[in-house]
């Protein structure tokens, strides 16, 4: 097999008690044509000394020593210097598979891909579990990814870069980089605008890394409010334009999926800032939430997937005082909002539960004289909350303000207003970029448009 070069960029924020595992395992390749990128952004500890006692035992390794400048700022410096053909990453509390780059490489060249995704193995103390989404096996164009990755799109899978090949040409032609402006999904961002030239892809069903989830990861210092307004919305926008440059005038079959990626975070009482993404220092990137160490927060996730499984918790423990069960509490805070609906996997897709139990709490919900549900020709759903269920839904909207107060929990008076106020404007944000789409030349698609118009003028009269 050909052998081209390729570049291994390893970000490092005083990693002195792990970098030597992670440096290691890129020495001990089976693949050996390497260039290895060691940035060094600003250590404080001993970790600068052991990069340079690394360089000078292997020509193949590159130290940069910076300021601290944090992580985008080091992988933009790192692809500034790259000379590789292709260009692979790291963290530096990680590390590779024996035979990582060789398995990466071999389809990169054999079938010209421009991008080669692997699965990889999630450390957890002493286990060890396996992760991966794609088990296709032949070579994919990006609509055919994008349509894997729309399934899936907060999954470490996609969202990382750590266990992706990619090809530097495509890089700086069309001059992709870390968004050093932002410092959540940013790895995510990059995946997107990369994938935007990638024409040929594939996935192999084998680990090529070693995640590992740290007992003494640091707790996040956060950033500003308004600067996870301007993240948030800048993901969002851009998640939305990604799918409609590659589906293109068929943008309408993958449109719900595409909203409920940016529903889930527009409803007014499940959005809110669960987590204030950290700063932009490595060493900082890490949160604590639940007693659970998260490294990084990376693609869409933490914070709201989190959030959600908060909320669940809290409407859990209500649905059980009321003798109803978490679905059904999860469908009656959605009705108490929107009461015009396309269909039942609409309804699903909203609460995040599949269709089938979907349809048994829609369909108890109606026996327990709870809801109205009147249907029209088309399938098309209308729901009325009956007087009855007010009794459920305070409990619902108590447990759901309970999540509200833990997350805000240490905010000032000043602080958690400023916080309520900048979610309202984001969701007007997000409604109005969702509200004001139309669809040239496709009549079905531009009457859908008015129709969520619609139903997000009922839902913001409501709050």
């Amino acid at each position: 097999m050909e052998q081209p070069l390729v570049s291994i960029i390893v970000p490092i924020y005083n990693a002195e008690d792990y970098i030597g595992r992670c440096v290691d395992s890129i020495l001990k390749q089976e693949y050996q044509n390497l260039e290895i990128l060691l940035i060094d952004d600003g250590s404080s500890d001993g970790t600068a000394q052991l990069l340079d006692e690394y360089e000078k035992k292997d020509a193949r390794i590159r130290v940069i020593h910076q300021e601290n400048a944090g992580v985008s700022a080091s992988r933009n410096r790192g692809l500034e210097l790259a000379q590789g053909t292709y260009v692979q990453f790291a963290d530096s509390d990680d590390w590779l598979t024996p035979d990582s780059t060789k398995l990466l490489v071999r389809p990169a060249v054999e079938k010209n891909c421009d991008l080669v995704i692997g699965d990889f193995y999630r450390v957890n103390g002493k286990r060890l579990s396996q992760k991966g989404d794609i088990d296709a096996d032949h070579v994919m164009d990006r609509r055919e990814f994008a349509s894997y990755m729309i399934e899936n799109p907060a999954d470490y899978y996609y969202g990382v870069l750590w266990n992706k090949l990619f090809r530097r040409s495509i890089i700086e032609e069309h001059q992709i980089r870390m968004d050093e402006e932002i410092d959540w999904c940013e790895d995510f961002l990059f995946n997107l605008e990369y994938i935007r030239y990638a024409e040929v892809i594939f996935a192999i069903q084998v680990p090529v890394y070693y995640y590992k989830k740290r007992k003494d990861s640091l707790v996040s210092q956060g950033a500003s409010i308004s600067n996870t307004v301007k993240m948030k919305s800048s993901v969002f926008d851009y998640y939305n334009a990604f799918y409609r440059d590659v589906y293109e005038e068929d943008y309408a079959e993958v449109k719900q999926k595409v909203r409920m990626f940016l529903i889930s975070t527009a409803m007014d009482g499940l959005v809110m800032p669960t987590v204030v993404p950290g700063s932009a220092k490595l060493g900082e990137e890490r949160l604590k939430l639940a007693g659970q160490s998260i490294d990084g927060t990376r693609g869409i996730l933490a914070d709201m997937y989190y959030f959600r499984k908060l909320l669940e918790y809290h409407l859990g423990l209500g649905a059980m005082l009321k003798k109803i069960t978490l679905d059904e509490a999860l469908l009656l805070l959605l009705f108490e909002n929107i009461c015009q609906f396309e269909s039942r996997k609409e309804i699903a897709e909203l609460t995040g539960i599949n269709v089938q139990k979907a349809t048994r709490a829609l369909a108890r919900l109606k026996r327990e004289k709870l809801v109205n549900v009147e249907t029209d020709e088309e399938g098309a759903l209308t729901i009325e909350v009956l007087e009855k269920a007010n009794e459920y839904l305070d409990e619902i909207n108590h447990a759901a303000e309970e999540c509200r107060s833990a997350c805000l929990k240490g905010f000032s008076e000043k602080e958690a207003e400023d916080t309520g106020t900048l979610m309202r404007k984001l969701n007007e944000n997000v409604r109005a970029k969702l509200t004001q789409v139309s669809y040239p030349g496709n009549p079905e698609a531009d009457d859908m448009a008015k129709s969520e118009a619609k139903m997000w003028g009922k839902a913001a009269r409501r709050t």
